[in-house]
């Protein structure tokens, strides 16, 4: 269950930042704020404030009961938003307008068009709006970057991670509403695929939802499967698969590139190019301390102008196809991107 959170820089050091959610993300960007001299965690705003507090005591901090008193907060310069997917957009906003830096966890909003409007708005009020992909720091797509010219002329891509779980459990993450379309709730399936190839010409998806139970109306459900076919404009097609809960019995995460002269194969954290008969590991390196390092990196932009490692324009592109994908999801239709 994820709660808001805020953390705050030393206004001596010119900036302070607030940050949203205490799940897993949110207790490695405290983590990281706390032990960064240039930052210090001022308030924590949560579902529950008996959660809230838990978490604020942890870190020295105040505990909130909503998060519009967080935003409202005079003392801090930047709010980290890492609730609900339904919520980031309304956070997000609330946040600009009262003139504080906001770092959004992807998605930015459900919606494609609020989305467009909130980085409309970060420009006009001269703020940061970063929206954390981290999948890009990572070992592997970095090694994938690099390896990349290897294989030659690409030409198929598969991304298919899938998560049994038994049972389900019953939260934000497996309810409708607030988790959102699959493939727009996990964004960074394509975006990873956008900041190697580029822009996306078509999209077709299915998708298939298992209620808790087949009579009931809850928004809660038991398991997903979202497949979407991407046609780049390079076209390279790609397949790309998310599906989660109960109906799944082997755990899976592949990413596939096969070009004219040879093939990447990332099967959980290894990776091989292969090349005719030959086959070369490749190193991928560690996924820990990505949160630590995009936290880090939003630091030293905010206090010393450094450049971040992504857009929220690029986002948004990768936003804009996961919600071709959930419409052609609804009719059935392949939707073609605009030129």
């Amino acid at each position: 269950e994820h709660i808001e959170l805020l953390s705050g820089i030393h206004q001596a050091l010119k900036q302070a930042l607030p940050e949203v959610g205490t799940g897993y993300a949110a207790k490695l960007r405290a983590e990281t704020i706390q032990a960064d001299p240039r930052s210090r965690l001022i308030a924590v705003a949560g579902h529950t404030l008996e959660k809230t507090t838990a978490f604020s005591l942890t870190y020295e901090a105040e505990p909130l009961d909503s998060w519009r008193a967080l935003v409202e907060r005079p003392d801090l310069d930047l709010v980290i938003v890492a609730n609900i997917n339904r919520d980031h957009g309304a956070i997000a906003r609330a946040a600009l307008q009262a003139g504080k830096h906001v770092v959004v966890e992807y998605p930015l909003s459900l919606e494609v068009a609020e989305a467009e409007s909130l980085i409309d708005l970060a420009t006009t009020q001269g703020k940061l709006l970063h929206v954390e992909h981290i999948e890009l720091l990572s070992g592997i797509h970095q090694a994938l970057k690099q390896a990349l010219p290897e294989v030659g002329t690409a030409f198929y891509a598969r991304y298919a991670t899938i998560t049994p779980q038994h049972p389900a459990p019953e939260r934000w993450t497996y309810h409708t509403e607030q988790f959102g379309f699959p493939l727009i709730a996990a964004l960074s399936r394509i975006h990873r695929l956008t900041d190697i190839f580029g822009p996306v010409a078509s999209v077709s998806c299915q998708n298939q939802v298992w209620p808790t139970v087949a009579t009931s109306s809850s928004p809660y459900y038991k398991a997903c499967i979202c497949s979407a076919q991407l046609r780049f404009k390079t076209n390279l097609i790609a397949d790309v698969v998310y599906g989660k809960g109960e109906t799944f019995w082997q755990a899976s995460r592949i990413l596939e590139i096969q070009g004219d002269r040879g093939a990447l194969i990332f099967d959980g954290d290894q990776g091989i190019l292969i090349q005719g008969e030959q086959t070369l590991p490749i190193d991928t390196g560690s996924r820990r301390g990505l949160f630590a390092k995009d936290t880090g990196m939003i630091l030293d932009h905010l206090l010393n102008q450094a450049p971040l490692y992504v857009r929220p324009q690029a986002s948004l592109e990768a936003l804009k196809v996961a919600d071709a994908a959930r419409r052609s999801a609804e009719t059935g239709q392949t939707i073609l991107m605009p030129a």
